[in-house]
């Protein structure tokens, strides 16, 4: 049965990687929820997508001597001043609200939701008892030599998580292997295809299960790799007849930006 996976949360449906998204991913029905750890200026570890914040907080408004500096360059303290969930209803970034999909009463309770913490997005976690697809990203200055896996490590071992909770995934393969090295009980994805130079090769032994961008595998070469008894997560098919098509091929897990194309009740 394939794996349904919330990208950023159910961020058609609520503001991306916020724990507002992840509670609607789960209570629509998604397997696992997928997030992106994110180093702040003074070392801890919340969850962010792009560098960036202007376009998922209102830090243009707080700060707007500092933008379009990435959150790197933020204290924890200064990023949880932001509001990342008013931008949502204005932006509409999947079209959602106009179709009357999020209700006011969802778009009312999303204004001044914070941007979480990794403790608080794994604490909700295992109070869902449900699962977290973690990104370890690359990192923008002045933390691009950061040690994001041993923080993230950190914060798993405070909250004592363990594998039936949690699964990472990185395009940066060394640090899956360094983890695997360190915590091997933990399940490890390699992304592939992030960038078009990226390769995309089904072939490393270190890897049982890769994360593909839709975009750069056929469905005949994904046929093939399946046949191998690899595991494979598509990103990011949001398309109800794709998705569809993609469950009938037989993928492991589908990473979608709408989970309830796919999503069991």
């Amino acid at each position: 049965m394939v794996t349904i996976i919330a990208h950023g949360g159910a961020q058609s449906l609520a503001p991306e990687n916020t724990l507002a998204a992840a509670r609607k991913a789960c209570a629509i029905g998604a397997d696992v929820w997928e997030t992106d750890a994110a180093i702040t200026a003074d070392g801890q570890v919340v969850l962010m997508h792009d560098d960036a914040m202007m376009r998922t907080t209102d830090v243009a408004e707080k700060f707007p001597d500092r933008v379009p500096a990435p959150f790197s360059t933020y204290t924890l303290a200064e990023i949880r001043t932001l509001d990342a969930g008013s931008w949502f209803e204005r932006a509409d970034p999947f079209g959602q609200v106009a179709a009357g999909a999020v209700t006011a009463a969802e778009l009312g309770s999303y204004r001044g939701e914070k941007v979480p913490t990794l403790r608080e997005a794994l604490e909700l976690t295992v109070e869902l008892g449900w699962r977290m697809n973690l990104e370890l990203k690359t990192q923008p200055a002045p933390q691009d030599r950061f040690e994001v896996v041993g923080a993230a490590l950190a914060v798993v071992d405070e909250v004592g998580i363990g594998p039936e909770h949690l699964v990472f995934s990185s395009a940066r393969h060394e640090w899956l292997r360094a983890l695997a090295a360190v915590r091997p009980e933990f399940e490890l994805q390699a992304i592939l295809g992030l960038f078009p130079p990226d390769p995309v090769d089904f072939a490393d032994p270190a890897f049982d299960t890769f994360n593909v961008r839709v975009t750069r595998v056929s469905l005949d070469e994904l046929r093939a790799v399946l046949a191998r008894g690899i595991r494979v997560n598509v990103y990011t098919p949001n398309e109800p007849g794709l998705i569809a098509e993609l469950t009938a091929l037989g993928v492991t897990g589908i990473i979608t930006d709408f989970p309830q194309h796919g999503a069991r009740p």
